[in-house]
């Protein structure tokens, strides 16, 4: 059941102003929607939906701190602008420049994570199945021409070496390349 305007606009605010933390849970309840609302505009690189939530929710704790009913605007008008304000600086200050190795770097493991990067059983025999697999395709799906080429590359020449070592033209190379990888992904069958 909503709660009346005038209880969230006279009673609420002051009593959460007193600490009556079900007078805050209230007003947090009611004010909910505009600080989700808000996180959504306002997410950016560095400030997640969450983040954006935490940052509103800090703006209502604001807003009830420092409102007072003398001064002008309805206790829902401070609020609303508390919130929008607070999740506008975090977005503004998870943009500036100085945060950009952090929003875009790539983690580190955790502490608890295994350094262990080796392989276990079962992972060394999917591998060698899937290898299998891959060298008897290579032998019935591709022509001599194209296994020529592909391990080529696999030991790191261009096509253009390669051509020059098969004596064909480049262009001829880079097609049977081009085939190659077509049928070893399974996009065409021999």
């Amino acid at each position: 059941m909503p709660l009346p305007k005038s209880m969230i606009e006279a009673e609420l605010p002051a009593r959460a102003q007193q600490g009556d933390e079900n007078a805050l849970a209230a007003l947090i309840a009611r004010m909910m929607p505009a600080i989700r609302k808000g996180a959504a505009d306002c997410t950016a690189p560095g400030l997640d939906f969450d983040d954006a939530v935490q940052e509103g929710l800090i703006g209502l704790f604001r807003a009830v701190r420092e409102y007072d009913p003398a001064v002008g605007p309805t206790f829902a008008a401070f609020a609303a602008a508390s919130i929008r304000h607070a999740q506008q600086d975090a977005r503004r200050a998870a943009l500036r420049k100085k945060h950009a190795p952090l929003n875009f770097s790539v983690p580190l493991p955790d502490a608890q994570q295994s350094t262990d990067t080796r392989p276990g059983p079962e992972e060394i025999a999917i591998s060698g199945e899937q290898y299998a697999d891959t060298m008897r395709r290579m032998q019935t799906e591709l022509s001599e021409l194209e296994r020529r080429v592909l391990m080529a590359g696999l030991e790191g020449r261009t096509p253009a070496q390669t051509a020059q070592e098969l004596g064909l033209p480049a262009k001829n190379v880079a097609n049977a390349l081009a085939r190659a990888r077509r049928k070893l992904r399974g996009g065409q069958n021999p």
